[in-house]
């Protein structure tokens, strides 16, 4: 099945010059997301993984159902304030200011292998942020998961000692 032909792609949006892909066409077809999941969880299936880590909101859709597939816990890194009970925060830079993501500070452990599941690599420094913030918990980042990438925006370069793999690609 051609993955990227159920990508809608929409010119223009959140702003000019942007074209977002929006994943609502492929998750809303039942076979296309199969499919995408099942490959995600084809690349883990060997890596001896205890969770799926997913930043929220699309790596919710994608990363609960490749940890459903795999038979592995499934664990959300949300924005601050949304999560319930003690939490560990990592603030990382973003182009102009910094951002904050927070995880549950008794769901990983020291030697948990985890893969972090998203639907987008683009610049890479959310999902970098991730990685960090599941590092200073003691657990191993064994793998990165994306349905798409956006080669030119370099995500790869700032992630590279990380395992990384993608459904697809695409150039800007």
């Amino acid at each position: 099945m051609n993955l990227k032909s159920k990508i809608r792609v929409i010119e223009g949006f959140p702003k000019e010059g942007i074209s977002f892909k929006d994943i609502t066409t492929l998750i809303s077809d039942g076979k296309a997301f199969k499919e995408a999941v099942n490959i995600m969880r084809k690349n883990l299936e060997d890596r001896n993984i205890d969770y799926i880590v997913g930043p929220e909101a699309r790596g919710f859709v994608f990363g609960s159902a490749v940890a459903y597939a795999l038979n592995v816990g499934f664990i959300p890194v949300r924005k601050p304030g949304k999560l319930p009970g003690e939490t560990v925060s990592y603030e990382y830079a973003l182009e102009y200011g910094t951002d904050v993501l927070e995880i549950c500070e008794d769901v990983l452990k020291p030697g948990d292998r985890v893969a972090i599941v998203d639907d987008l690599l683009a610049t890479g420094g959310t999902i970098n942020a991730c990685a960090k913030l599941i590092e200073s918990q003691g657990a191993e980042v064994v793998s990165m998961q994306f349905l798409m990438e956006l080669t030119d925006l370099k995500g790869r370069e700032k992630n590279k000692e990380y395992q990384i793999d993608s459904v697809m690609e695409y150039d800007i």
